[in-house]
C-alpha cells in the first residue's frame, strides 16, 4: 500500500530499542536515569520529552509534533491548553492553592461535590475526594467494608462476616495494595501476591473470545449465570462486587455483552451485596454517555471516578456513594462511626477548579452528545485494517478502541508475547506522528474527546500504516 504518512523524522529511529543486539542490556543515558518511569524498562527506554502541547497535539523538545492518541493516558478531555480550563486554574491560584479537607473545605470543592452529584447516575450524592483512580478504588473498598461493619454490628469492636470482594477475571483497578488485590492481570499483579488479599474471582465477560457453546445472543445470560453462581456461594462473606462497566480497559479493551451490567446490579440487590463500579477510565463522556452506567440505567452503590474528572489537567479522583451507604456512617462523635480514611490532597482547590471548568465545558458544548458520531467515524476510518490477516478484533465503546493483533485470525491465536508486536507497532506509529501505547498486543486508541474528524482520520491512517508496515513480513 502506498504510504500515506510522509513525515518520518530520523530522530525516533536512532538507537531504537528493537535494533539493539540481542541479550544486550544498555545503561540508560545519565540524563534520563533520574526519572524512573512506571511500567517502563529503563534499560532500553528511549525518552520522548514534551516541551508544550495544544489541542490534541504534543510538541517535543526537538520540535516533533505528535497526535495525543491516548489522551495522556486516557484522561485528557477538552484538549491541552483549553483557554477556559487554563483561566479557571489561574483564577483559583490567586485565591488559595491548597487547604486540607479534614475539618474544613474550599468553596470550589463544595461546589464540585454538588456538581458531581448532579451528573452521576441516580441518587449518588455523597462525594469523597482523593488524588488518583487507585486511591478512589481503595477508598471504595474500605467504605464498603466499614459500611457492613456499621450495619451489622452495634459497636465498632464487633466484626462483620462481609469482608471479601468479587472481582472479574483480568480485572485492573489500580496499583495501590487494595486495588492490586482486585486485579487479575499476571504481569501487573502476580509479583505482589505476598502482600495482597485474594478476591472471589469472577469470569472474564469477553465478547470476542466466547467460551465453547456460547454465542453473542446468549453471552449475557452465560456470564450473568456464572456470577450468580458465585454470589449464591459467597454472598454471606461478600462486601461488594467490583467491576469496570461495559469495558475492561487495561485487560485489553475487553467489551462486555450488552445488558450484563444491569443484570449484575439486579443480582447484587438480590443477594444483598454492594455494587462498586470503577468508572475511572470510562467516566466523563468516554463511552458516549457521561458515565458508562448511564447506558444501562444502572446506579451502583458506590462509583469511583478519576482521569477525566479534571479534564486531564490535575490529579484528582472521587468516590461517590448513595445515601444508604453514607447514612450508615452518621452518629454521635463518641460512637466513632466516621469513615476512617483520608488524603492530604483530597479535594485540592486547584484540581476542583479545573473539574468545575470541565463540567462547565461539557454543559456548554454538549460534548458528550458528539461522541457517538465521532466513535462511528473513527471505526469507519479503521475499517480498512479490520480485515487484515493479523487483526483479530476492533472493539470498544465510544472513544475507547482496542485493536487486537493475532498470529492467526481464524483460531484467534495470539502472538508470542516475547515478540512484542504491539510495542513495535506503537513505536512505528510514534515515528509516523501519533503517540499511542499498547496493552500487550492490543493497540489502544483513546484520543481527547474534542478531536476533530480530520484528526481522528489522521490517527486511524497513521495506526493503519504502522500495523501494515510492521506486520508486512509476518508469516
Amino acid at each position: 500500500m502506498t504510504s500515506r504518512i510522509t513525515d518520518k523524522p530520523p530522530q525516533f529511529r536512532s538507537n531504537h530499542p528493537l535494533t539493539l543486539e540481542k541479550n544486550s542490556v544498555p545503561a540508560p543515558p545519565e540524563s534520563q536515569s533520574f526519572h524512573w518511569h512506571g511500567f517502563t524498562q529503563m534499560a532500553d527506554f528511549q525518552n520522548i520529552v514534551i516541551d508544550r502541547a495544544e489541542g490534541c497535539w504534543l510538541t517535543t523538545t526537538s520540535g516533533k509534533r505528535l497526535f495525543d492518541g491516548v489522551a495522556s493516558l486516557w484522561c485528557n478531555v477538552h484538549g491541552h491548553r483549553n483557554p477556559k480550563m487554563d483561566a479557571a486554574i489561574r483564577a483559583q491560584l490567586d485565591r488559595v492553592s491548597h487547604i486540607t479537607t479534614l475539618g474544613m473545605s474550599a468553596d470550589v470543592t463544595d461546589q464540585l461535590a454538588e456538581r458531581l452529584a448532579e451528573v452521576t447516575p441516580g441518587d449518588l450524592k455523597h462525594v469523597f475526594f482523593s488524588s488518583d483512580g487507585s486511591s478512589a478504588v481503595e477508598a471504595a473498598l474500605k467504605m464498603a467494608l466499614q459500611y457492613w461493619h456499621l450495619k451489622n454490628s452495634s459497636s465498632t469492636s464487633a466484626k462483620t462476616t462481609k469482608t471479601r470482594y468479587l472481582a472479574l477475571s483480568s480485572a485492573y483497578h489500580g496499583d495501590t495494595t487494595g486495588a492490586v488485590s482486585l486485579g487479575g492481570i499476571k504481569y501487573f499483579h502476580q509479583l505482589f501476591a505476598p502482600i495482597i488479599f485474594t478476591p472471589v474471582r469472577g469470569p472474564l465477560p469477553c465478547s470476542y473470545r466466547l467460551p465453547d457453546g456460547v454465542q453473542a445472543d446468549n453471552a449475557c445470560d452465560y456470564y450473568a449465570n456464572e456470577i450468580e453462581s458465585l454470589l449464591k456461594q459467597h454472598h454471606a462473606e461478600l462486601a461488594a462486587v467490583v467491576m469496570e462497566p461495559l469495558v475492561q480497559g487495561a485487560a485489553g479493551m475487553i467489551t462486555h455483552p450488552t445488558g450484563l451490567l444491569a443484570r449484575i446490579r439486579e443480582l447484587c440487590d438480590q443477594y444483598d451485596v454492594l455494587l462498586i463500579v470503577d468508572e475511572v477510565a470510562t467516566g466523563f463522556g468516554r463511552t458516549g454517555r457521561m458515565f458508562a452506567c448511564d447506558h444501562e440505567g444502572v446506579t451502583p452503590d458506590i462509583l469511583c471516578m478519576g482521569k477525566g474528572i479534571t479534564g486531564g489537567y490535575l490529579p484528582m479522583a472521587a468516590t461517590i456513594a448513595r445515601p444508604h451507604v453514607f447514612e450508615a456512617f452518621l452518629g454521635k462523635s463518641s460512637e466513632r462511626k466516621q469513615f476512617y480514611h483520608g488524603h492530604t490532597f483530597g479535594g485540592n482547590p486547584l484540581a476542583a477548579a479545573a473539574a468545575v471548568a470541565s463540567l462547565d465545558l461539557f454543559r456548554d458544548t454538549n460534548l458528550t452528545e458528539t461522541i457517538d458520531a465521532k466513535s462511528q467515524f473513527l471505526r469507519e476510518c479503521l475499517a480498512p485494517i479490520a480485515n487484515h490477516a493479523h487483526v483479530g478484533d476492533v472493539r470498544g465503546r465510544g472513544l475507547m478502541v482496542g485493536i487486537e493483533l493475532v498470529a492467526d485470525r481464524e483460531s484467534k491465536t495470539p502472538f508470542d508475547a516475547d515478540r512484542m508486536i504491539g510495542r513495535e507497532i506503537c513505536e512505528r506509529a510514534t515515528e509516523l506522528g501519533a503517540w499511542i501505547r499498547p496493552l500487550g498486543d492490543v493497540i489502544v486508541l483513546m484520543p481527547p474527546l474534542v478531536a476533530s474528524d480530520e484528526e481522528l482520520r489522521y490517527l486511524a491512517e497513521t495506526v493503519t500504516q504502522a500495523i501494515e508496515e510492521v506486520l508486512a513480513d509476518i508469516d
